[in-house]
């Protein structure tokens, strides 16, 4: 969830540990960056009194500073705010109950405490015999290195501890030694055991720096997208586990047995699967394992390059450039990745989404369960597409979460061709069937089923006002408006729920409201107007500035209308459901389409004619 939509959901106390962290950061980086300290003059020198968007700015204004105290502080709280830190900054776990982060932390920590057993018995029984090279013998250099790096402040009557110079130069060690990082989290509890209780105690002091926030009401954590990337750079790692899975799933098994072998791993009677998720515990570097491991040790240099051309394109990677050198192909696949996640979601309207996560559900009825294992989801949380949106997992990493077997008898059985990447056919052709319903937009808006079905699309009565609904916003997003599912989510509670939100900005939105109606015009205005007002109240108390209410319709009554041009407690637009397809048609047929939702904001039944003739 991105954290504009984290300070929309909750309240003014829960806020103010991020925005002291946030206020001490500034305060001690002003000294020397005058960009900084002119923003912090627009705020009137008070961050407390800034709204949520002047926050998310001045964030990313100061995020190289933050990153560095958020570092320096972690490193003092040891090695339980280090593992803990791993846990949050997985996929799946940026929302999650305190409860459920403790279950995580004591399984993460059992798994340690048997491999860092294991490691000691080797260690006791290694023979001074024993090759130089062997991966026992270069885990007792580490473990003795780390246990000096620890221990010498004693020496000199310190605290033992690890300073941030010693390990970077362990992170070194590590490196060419290939100690993994499930090794080197073992040795480590060997050295400094990490503390079994305190879990709590340890969220809150994370919470105290910044990188946590805590709703008290319902105990729940979120942990922001950017404050993710923050953490993974801090921890050293170049592609969340989503990604790897990504390309592992690529790759074939003799170029997954090359990975292991590379790292002296067994691959003599091991199962794909099981390939796969050994390489994702060993914590590699992308980078290096696109770079060296991928191929054959004797592969020369143009033959890693072609491979990685390849990657690119099994990966359906959109780049404009693929690079010259095998150093910018590692980088620029890694970067594509990193930055995909907009991308992705924008593949799918909000209707393909629900509608490929419903068809997968029958295909797998197991399917929640495998996201919730592979994206560590509470088990007992009802999984739905906005849950996965605001866990920021995409269409691509529920499709890459089945194997490329079961992806391809999903393919098969809905008839898609057997040429190119079976994961794209299915996405290409849930997008296809929402712009078909895009084109029946006018009988959808009317309910007209005779007029659907005479086109081939199956629907239901029932079906069609939540189909309405998300058509709408799908048309909204070809326009090239952020359509926020995460703030929608975030504002609507049991009894008022906003069908569309707009994004203007951080503080600015436009609520849509999408009405069908059967026969004649809609002239609910009434009801229609308690319900809207409801909504604004929702977005002011979440820090949100209402620039308009639009409602799309059929068509409207003269009452209606007259009505609405009336109402003084708040703007509303009218909007015609053919009027927006007329817009929406006249956007794709310009080369250069310029549309902006203030078009949206001049209040009364819009002239739509006039819109799309300005396009």
């Amino acid at each position: 969830m991105k954290l504009s939509n984290i300070l929309a959901s909750v309240n003014q106390v829960e806020k103010s540990k991020f925005i002291n962290a946030l206020d001490r950061v500034c305060n001690e980086a002003m000294t020397h960056d005058k960009e900084l300290a002119k923003r912090v003059q627009k705020l009137d020198g008070q961050i407390k009194n800034a709204s949520s968007g002047e926050i998310v700015q001045l964030f990313k204004l100061v995020l190289p500073y933050f990153e560095k105290s958020v570092k320096e502080q972690l490193a003092m709280l040891g090695v339980q705010a280090s593992l803990l830190t791993n846990i949050v900054s997985r996929d799946g776990n940026s929302i999650a109950r305190m409860s459920w982060l403790e279950t995580l932390y004591l399984k993460e920590w059992g798994e340690i405490d048997r491999l860092s057993k294991e490691i000691n018995n080797q260690f006791e029984e290694e023979d001074q015999q024993t090759d130089y090279l062997s991966e026992i013998r270069r885990l007792d250099i580490y473990h003795a290195c780390l246990r000096e790096a620890y221990f010498n402040d004693e020496a000199h009557n310190r605290d033992a501890k690890i300073t941030d110079d010693e390990r970077g130069i362990l992170n070194i060690l590590a490196s060419k030694l290939d100690i993994t990082a499930e090794f080197k989290n073992a040795i480590e509890h060997l050295v400094n055991q990490i503390p079994q209780n305190g879990v709590m105690d340890c969220l809150n002091a994370m919470r105290e720096l910044g990188i946590v926030f805590v709703r008290r009401k319902d105990h729940l954590v979120f942990i922001a997208d950017e404050v993710v990337a923050m953490l993974n750079r801090i921890l050293g790692k170049d592609l969340a586990d989503k990604h790897v899975l990504r390309i592992l799933r690529t790759l074939s098994d003799a170029e997954l047995s090359n990975i292991l072998k590379a790292h002296d791993k067994r691959i003599r009677g091991i199962e794909r699967k099981d390939k796969i998720k050994t390489i994702i515990a060993m914590g590699l570097k992308s980078h290096h394992m696109l770079k060296e491991d991928l191929c054959p040790s004797d592969s020369g240099l143009n033959e890693r390059k072609e491979r990685l051309k390849l990657l690119i394109e099994d990966l359906s990677l959109d780049l404009e450039k693929i690079g010259t050198t095998l150093d910018e192909r590692a980088d620029l696949i890694i970067s594509c990745l990193n930055n995909s996640a907009e991308f992705e979601f924008n593949a799918l309207s909000a209707t393909g989404f629900k509608e490929m996560f419903a068809s997968l559900q029958q295909h797998f009825p197991e399917l929640n369960t495998m996201l919730q294992t592979e994206f560590e989801i509470e088990d007992n949380e009802a999984l739905d597409v906005d849950k996965l949106r605001a866990l920021s997992i995409t269409p691509y990493d529920i499709l890459y979460v089945l194997t490329n077997d079961e992806v391809k008898a999903v393919r098969d059985s809905m008839g898609l061709s057997k040429r190119g990447n079976p994961r794209l056919m299915i996405l290409e052709s849930f997008a296809d069937a929402t712009d078909r319903l895009i084109e029946n937009y006018a009988a959808l808006a009317q309910r007209d089923l005779a007029a659907l079905k005479a086109e081939n699309i199956e629907i239901t009565e029932a079906e069609i006002g939540v189909k309405f609904e998300e058509v709408t916003k799908a048309i909204f997003e070809q326009l090239g408006l952020e359509v926020d599912e995460d703030l929608r989510r975030s504002i609507n509670t049991a009894k008022d729920k906003v069908d569309i939100l707009l994004s203007l900005s951080d503080d600015d939105v436009i609520i849509g409201e999408a009405k069908t109606c059967k026969n004649g015009d809609f002239a609910k205005y009434s009801t229609t107007s308690r319900q809207v007002k409801a909504y604004v109240n929702r977005c002011e108390n979440a820090g949100k500035r209402v620039a308009q209410v639009l409602i799309v319709a059929p068509s409207f009554s003269d009452d209606f209308v007259e009505s609405a041009e009336m109402d003084t407690e708040v703007n509303i637009s009218l909007l015609e459901a053919r009027g927006l397809k007329q817009i929406l048609d006249a956007y794709k047929n310009r080369r250069n389409p310029k549309f902006s939702a203030k078009l949206f904001t001049k209040g009364g039944l819009l002239k739509t004619d006039l819109i799309a003739k300005n396009i």
